[in-house]
């Protein structure tokens, strides 16, 4: 099991992936704003995503969890 977590301060912009869902590693799985930037969020490794844990529009912090992964 592992996690994908904010890399920075920012709002949810765009999920790109859902539960149950296999992603590759190198994979953009959120896109989050700030300061009128798009910043995507990169799976480390491939895996099963097990929940997703924000919704767009949601405000969070570096080193909030984004992704739940099997």
């Amino acid at each position: 099991m592992g996690q994908v977590k904010s890399t920075m301060a920012g709002t949810v912009f765009k999920i790109l992936v859902q539960a149950g869902e296999v992603v590759d590693a190198g994979r953009e799985v959120v896109v989050l704003e700030s300061m009128k930037m798009e910043i995507p969020i990169i799976a480390e490794r491939e895996a099963k995503v097990k929940e997703v844990g924000v919704s767009v529009g949601d405000f969070i912090n570096e080193g909030d969890v984004l992704l739940e992964l099997e």
